[in-house]
């Protein structure tokens, strides 16, 4: 293993490892490293690692410096040189009537070269321009002929999924890519719709089939024949990504359609039996099972809760509250109620049904909700009651002799379900 740090050149350009030597870098800081042609001013975007020796190409170049002010005027002189440079380049291609595009310059670090990046369809002669260039800046030029991917790549732009270029962003190399990656993802093979804007197959169908030959494997193909719990049927279309299949069950009625997860169906082999063959049962229920997480710490980032929490005393207070019977003052339409069923007993001269209006006592010997007893009757002693005469009180028991004989001679009525004699 090699301690190496990764300085890039451009933003879009690769990283390459440099020996640290001894200095303490960290990622975004401005290094002078020594290269092949001589000093150049780069960035840092990974700071000291390890690496294994076959990553590294010899010889390992190492870091001369941090960027100090007058490096960085030094970088900002090359820049508006560069532009300056662009723009006559371009005019001398007119001039001289080469079929070639400018895409990008370079300034070397000290000066002492100008990199000129272009594209054409085949070979061109540049002999003459090369000469006039180098009569203009007085200094080596070099003129570079590159293919349309590098081109999108230093340009830079949005993509059709409205994301920057892939290429631009975070790939460092290009690889081959096949109208066989844009099937398994089950694209569209119409050019303008898996094309990326330098014309070629887009980048993102490479580096994304991997997973989508990973997805492949789980879910059944279209036009298979599989098992579901609501019986058997051919696969009619599939989501990949969403590991769904829209299955077609087989149903001499009407066409039923199912959406179902990839793990709810099953192939069966071989495909849809004969007729008169009996079909396999390849389905195996999954059972799932929900693991208990364990309680874990309080997090001190969690967001506060929007309702208070009750504790275990106000909790079990509220429980015992609400077991406990009511023993607060009747409804007016209770008592009502009440009050015209004794005044019906009364006229009739009967006694009150203990269900109807009796209430069971509490533990200090009181109705529930009803109100307290006369002291008389909490200390043992039987109330008094008003004597009243002797006539009054025979006329009474004997209507009430009287009434109930009629209420107990009285016939039963017939249900609607017995028969009449």
């Amino acid at each position: 293993m090699v301690k190496v740090v990764s300085v890039k050149f451009n933003p879009h350009g690769k990283a390459y490892y440099f020996d640290p030597n001894g200095i303490e870098v960290h990622s975004g800081d401005t290094l002078i490293v020594e290269t092949s042609k001589g000093l150049d001013i780069g960035e840092c975007a990974y700071g000291e690692h390890y690496v294994t020796d076959e990553s590294i190409i010899a010889p390992l170049r190492p870091v001369i410096r941090a960027a100090t002010e007058e490096d960085l005027r030094i970088a900002e002189q090359n820049k508006e040189r560069e532009k300056e440079a662009f723009v006559i380049c371009r005019d001398k291609i007119a001039a001289h009537g080469l079929d070639m595009k400018l895409v990008d310059v370079e300034c070397g670090f000290e000066g002492n070269k100008i990199l000129f990046f272009f594209t054409a369809d085949g070979r061109v002669d540049f002999r003459d321009l090369v000469k006039d260039l180098a009569a203009v800046f007085r200094t080596r030029i070099e003129l570079r002929q590159i293919g349309v991917r590098d081109e999108t790549k230093m340009l830079g732009g949005l993509g059709i999924c409205g994301r920057p270029y892939c290429c631009n962003q975070f790939l460092n190399d290009f690889q081959p890519v096949s109208t066989k990656m844009a099937k398994t993802q089950s694209m569209s093979l119409n050019p303008t719709k898996i094309s990326g804007s330098c014309g070629r197959l887009m980048c993102c169908l490479r580096y994304e089939q991997d997973a989508y030959e990973d997805l492949v494997k789980k879910i059944p193909k279209t036009g298979s024949f599989v098992q579901t719990p609501f019986g058997y049927g051919s696969v009619t279309a599939a989501n990949v990504l969403r590991q769904k299949v829209k299955v077609l069950i087989d149903n001499e009625r009407e066409q039923e359609f199912k959406v179902l997860d990839a793990d709810e169906v099953a192939v069966v082999p071989g495909g849809r039996p004969k007729s008169g063959d009996p079909l396999p049962n390849v389905l195996i229920e999954k059972v799932k099972i929900i693991e208990e997480t364990p309680v874990s710490a309080a997090d001190p980032w969690e967001a506060p809760s929007l309702f208070a929490e009750e504790t275990d005393g106000s909790v079990q207070k509220k429980r015992t509250q609400e077991n406990a019977p009511s023993q607060g003052p009747r409804s007016g339409f209770e008592s009502r109620g009440q009050e015209q069923t004794g005044q019906r007993h009364s006229n009739s001269g009967e006694k009150p049904h203990p269900q109807h209006n009796t209430r069971p006592a509490d533990q200090r010997g009181n109705p529930q909700g009803g109100r307290p007893a006369p002291k008389a009757a909490q200390q043992g002693k039987a109330p008094t009651v008003p004597q009243q005469n002797n006539a009054e009180n025979a006329n009474k028991s004997s209507n009430h002799k009287r009434n109930r004989q009629r209420h107990f001679n009285r016939p039963k009525p017939q249900s609607e379900g017995q028969s009449k004699e």
